[in-house]
């Protein structure tokens, strides 16, 4: 028996220029097949070669730097745009519409010319492959508006699985909404995503697709997200969708917990004057002042200022006939 062989350290590179944001892994491959990636000063022709942090890699004579972290974003496609970084035809593309502030993006799968909806974008590319594989049995979601007056069975063979050209899709989820005039509205759920394939499956039915909406992909929704506009993901529901690790936090340093010490109260231990009345939640017409003339002798607020009122009843004298305020005597207590 053969002992096996310990693994050489580091990733694959081709791995490692898609975690940079560099390509996709496929893109990758082709790069080092065409000589353009050199690792430690030397060319490359075999994407069968692991590199570490160390090695010092270049695309295109330019340094590969640090990965980023990996981001997403959600990206509203209008119609009438290619999902492709160059066209042959010279059509745009919807790298000719995002926002010039966004870094460099990779579609996760395509949208069709006259597709429109939500489209995924990421900096990394091994996120890209992982939403991209069958495997993970990520459900799009779709509206999709088609002429001629369909009835539910009509679609029976989408939910079976078609074969079409000699290739097989998936069943599909098909729910009739509504009719619209000449045209009837469906939502489609699919897993696999290949090209075309809601259109080519409608028209083997016997329908025409005249609007293709994508609404979901997986756990991220359209939305409100208006036509052309980009909105980033947080990276903690991209990571909890994902189920990937959470990115080291920086180190904070050391001893750095600062010490708060309060003021001392003006009013407490002052000899002969008590503290100030703590503040209920009833509503005032002013709050309590310390300065000032808010603030009578016994340490009260007086006026309006949340005590009780100083006014007196109408109706009530002023003094009763001994000339006395109240109930009790002004001077001092005559039985003291």
């Amino acid at each position: 028996m053969t002992q096996s062989q310990t693994p050489p350290p580091g990733d694959r590179i081709a791995k490692v220029l898609a975690r940079a944001g560099i390509a996709s892994r496929r893109e990758a491959e082709r790069m080092i097949n065409a000589g353009l990636v050199t690792v430690n000063g030397t060319v490359i022709d075999s994407p069968a070669l692991n590199v570490t942090p160390q090695d010092r890699i270049t695309v295109n004579g330019k340094p590969v730097g640090d990965p980023e972290p990996a981001r997403l974003w959600l990206y509203h496609k209008p119609s009438g745009l290619v999902t492709t970084n160059s066209d042959e035809k010279g059509r745009r593309t919807i790298f000719d519409e995002l926002p010039d502030d966004l870094p460099r993006v990779m579609t996760v799968g395509r949208l069709d010319l006259n597709s429109e909806g939500l489209l995924l974008l990421t900096n990394d590319g091994g996120i890209k492959r992982q939403l991209e594989l069958p495997s993970t049995g990520w459900l799009r979601k779709y509206r999709v508006r088609i002429n001629g007056r369909p009835q539910d069975s009509d679609f029976a063979p989408l939910r079976k699985g078609l074969v079409i050209d000699g290739e097989r899709f998936q069943p599909m989820e098909v729910t009739l909404d509504r009719q619209q005039g000449a045209n009837a509205w469906l939502t489609i759920g699919i897993r696999e995503g290949k090209n075309r394939e809601i259109r080519r499956a409608i028209e083997d039915i016997g329908f025409t697709v005249n609007r293709l909406l994508r609404v979901s992909y997986g756990p991220f929704q359209l939305g409100q997200l208006k036509l052309g506009a980009v909105e980033e993901i947080r990276r903690k529901v991209m990571r909890d969708q994902l189920g990937l690790e959470a990115e080291p936090e920086p180190e904070k340093p050391k001893n750095t917990r600062r010490v708060v010490r309060k003021k001392p109260s003006t009013m407490a231990g002052r000899p002969g004057r008590p503290k100030p009345p703590e503040e209920d939640e009833r509503p005032y017409g002013r709050r309590f002042s310390n300065k000032g003339q808010g603030r009578s002798d016994g340490g009260k607020p007086s006026g309006r200022s949340g005590g009780k009122p100083t006014g007196r009843p109408s109706g009530k004298p002023a003094r009763r006939p001994d000339r006395r305020s109240g109930g009790k005597p002004v001077g001092k207590n005559p039985r003291r």
